[in-house]
């Protein structure tokens, strides 16, 4: 379709070339020699573009834009001016034009301006298949060879840049593509943690970042500076969340990433106990029995001690506090803004815990919700839902004032992902076993070895034995457990929704943020 151009400039005849330039290039353009035309114009033609002289006799540019504006809000206007003054420039700026051009204007000026407005999509769009088809090529290849953890997070991050980025390019019919390279890479991932991980959790050999080590890697070394320390853990933030929320955070602080690893299952009760420990829940089982049989009836119960935990963490540590240590869990809106009215009263205490459960309740919710399910089908959507959120939390609102104060540390991290879970995997098991979507414990569990990872010895993962006969069943790539009886409902039920606890890469894989004020 022809790109419609409109030209407000009282000395139009002298514009001939480069209106001739535009037309050969395959534009339609329309001129007017004043602002009353051109809002007329405007007012009965529709157009892609306006260029806009600033200084025309009787209707200014800026009081022709500002009329134009209101009867197209959305259409782009490059004013064209010979005043180079400042304060033009942020008037015009201030009406919202689109672009600035200084005269006099060469022709290729003209034409940068009109494939930054008319044509940018279909430029970008190009060049993103190509670059994804090259980066699609290089990804396949590098599956070939063994990986080090530290190579599969930035495979991973390389994939989540490319999901978000064809999130704006859906014409392209890329996405396909996408997911089942993610489907492949996935399968790749559980194989290396199947092969690695208990090297890993032994500590033999090189090993990655783990829950375990997040206090002693990210958190000891600040409480040594003069500043007040704040960890932040979101339940069951993704790599691709995180990165619609850092733009927001942007003006506020220095921001500095790396990542860990969480242990397995990746699941609140085992993986967010071992942050604040920095024990295995094998350990945190030996130590502190009442803490595992407090969860015998509602394993959420386990994160009921998560302060105690930390606290009992910097006493092994011998690291005392003064004051104390602070903990907060929100778990309500109402009680988040409580918080976030009264977040500089935390700032005199050397370190403050924060969990957010808010992630974690719009996973779980969009299984339940058809209308969370409605705004949130897909993963592009899911992610959008999570900015959405962080742009009106008073998860934002504390992070904002915190970001006004001077010796302020802050840790930003997750305890788990979660995985969109589209293939149900069969499994049998005794009455007992629990009822968890991405792994199960119990005794008798039998399930296909291709789909997860048995655990005959739990202490061989470092996990709660239980009974002497209790096993564990960790899901991989996007599979999940479905029981025999009621199976054909069930796995309907729970297909398309995001789960944890299993192996895959948006589980295990996950940010670790320090933010520093500017």
């Amino acid at each position: 379709m022809t790109k419609k151009i409109l030209w407000v400039d009282d000395e139009i005849d002298l514009l001939g070339g480069h209106l001739r330039l535009l037309e050969q290039k395959g534009y339609s353009v329309d001129t007017a020699t004043n602002g009353e035309d051109a809002i007329e114009l405007v007012r009965e033609r529709p157009y892609d573009l306006v260029f806009l002289d600033e200084m025309m006799p009787g209707m200014g540019g800026l009081r022709t834009l500002s009329q134009i504006k209101d009867l197209a809000p959305n259409l782009p206007i490059v004013m064209i001016t010979k005043n180079e003054a400042e304060s033009l420039m942020e008037e015009a700026i201030g009406s919202k034009i689109s672009d600035y051009l200084t005269k006099p204007v060469n022709p290729s000026q003209v034409l940068m301006a009109c494939k930054k407005f008319l044509e940018a999509k279909k430029i970008t769009s190009a060049y993103v298949s190509r670059d994804y088809t090259q980066e699609f090529q290089q990804i396949s290849l590098s599956l070939m060879n063994p990986l080090s953890y530290n190579e599969w997070y930035d495979l991973y991050v390389k994939l989540t840049n490319w999901d978000i980025e064809l999130d704006e390019h859906p014409e392209l019919g890329l996405r396909q593509t996408l997911l089942d390279q993610k489907r492949e890479c996935n399968a790749e991932f559980g194989k290396f943690v199947e092969k690695h991980y208990q090297n890993w959790i032994e500590q033999r050999g090189e090993s990655p970042v783990l829950s375990t080590d997040v206090l002693e890697k990210f958190i000891v070394p600040e409480l040594d500076t003069a500043a007040s320390v704040f960890l932040f853990v979101i339940d069951c933030l993704r790599l691709d969340q995180w990165l619609m929320m850092e733009p927001l955070l942007a003006d506020y602080f220095s921001i500095e990433k790396s990542f860990h690893f969480s242990i397995l299952p990746t699941a609140t009760p085992y993986s967010r106990n071992a942050i604040f420990s920095g024990l295995f829940p094998a350990d945190i089982e030996k130590r502190f029995p009442e803490i595992w049989q407090a969860g015998e009836e509602d394993e959420n119960s386990r994160n009921r001690y998560e302060h105690m935990l930390l606290d009992k963490f910097l006493e092994r540590k011998r690291i005392q506090l003064k004051p104390e240590s602070k903990y907060v869990k929100i778990l309500d809106t109402e009680f988040g803004r409580q918080v976030e009215g009264n977040i500089l009263s935390y700032t005199k205490s050397k370190l403050t815990a924060v969990v957010v459960n808010f992630v974690d309740m719009l996973a779980h919710g969009r299984s339940d919700s058809p209308l969370l399910k409605e705004i949130a089908p897909n993963e592009a959507a899911y992610r959008s839902l999570t900015r959405s959120w962080f742009q009106h939390s008073s998860l934002f609102g504390m992070l904002k004032t915190l970001s006004t104060q001077k010796n302020i540390k802050i840790i930003l991290t997750t305890d788990h992902g979660s995985v969109r879970c589209l293939r149900g995997s069969k499994i049998i098991g005794d009455r007992e076993a629990s009822t968890n979507l991405r792994y199960k414990f119990g005794r008798n569990l039998r399930v296909d070895d291709r789909q997860a990872v048995f655990v005959k010895h739990p202490l061989d993962y470092k996990l709660p034995r239980g009974g002497v006969t209790t096993n564990y069943v960790l899901a991989k790539e996007d599979f999940y457990f479905v029981y025999p009886t009621d199976y054909h409902k069930y796995l309907n039920q729970y297909r398309d929704s995001f789960q944890h606890g299993g192996i895959s890469m948006e589980e295990m894989m996950l940010p670790v943020v320090k933010l520093e004020p500017k």
